[in-house]
This record gives structure tokens, sequence and C-alpha cells, in this order.
């Protein structure tokens, strides 16, 4: 039960955490929505992630740590690109 609530919070604060990035880019930045699209896709499957039972021989971990670098990587991207 303490998981699953734990998950919940943690996605609540991760889409809260995007909706905030995107709110402060600069002015006239373009509104990549490509790569906004990844960003909630790629939130949505951490999400299915912590949701999903632990008993997965390591690999839900696994895949959870590769999903979050890969929002990282993606959220570097396009800051990246707003800064030019």
């Amino acid at each position: 039960m303490f998981v699953r609530f734990a998950a919940v919070a943690l996605i609540a604060a991760s889409a809260g955490a995007g909706t905030m990035y995107f709110a402060t880019n600069e002015a006239g930045a373009e509104a990549q929505p490509h790569m906004r699209a990844a960003l909630n896709s790629l939130q949505s499957a951490r999400g299915q992630l912590l949701a999903a039972t632990a008993d997965k021989g390591g690999h839900r971990a696994k895949a959870i740590d590769l999903v979050n670098a890969a929002i990282e990587q993606t959220n570097l991207g396009i800051a990246y690109d707003n800064r030019r």
C-alpha cells in the first residue's frame, strides 16, 4: 500500500516539475512539440513502471533507471535548444 502511494506521489511531483519547467522557458523559444510529447510519454512510462510489481528479476528497476536517464536527457535537449 505504501509503495503504491509513494509511486503516485512521485508521479504527481514529476508531472508538476515538468509543467513548471515548460512554464519557465525563455520567451521566444520554440514550442518543441515532439520533445514535449516524448517527455510526457517517458513520464507516463515511468509511472507505469513504478506502479508495477517489483518481482521482475531486476529488469523493472533497470528500466526505471533508463527512463529516468531518458527524461533527464530530454530535458537537457529542450534546454539546449532554447538557449540557441
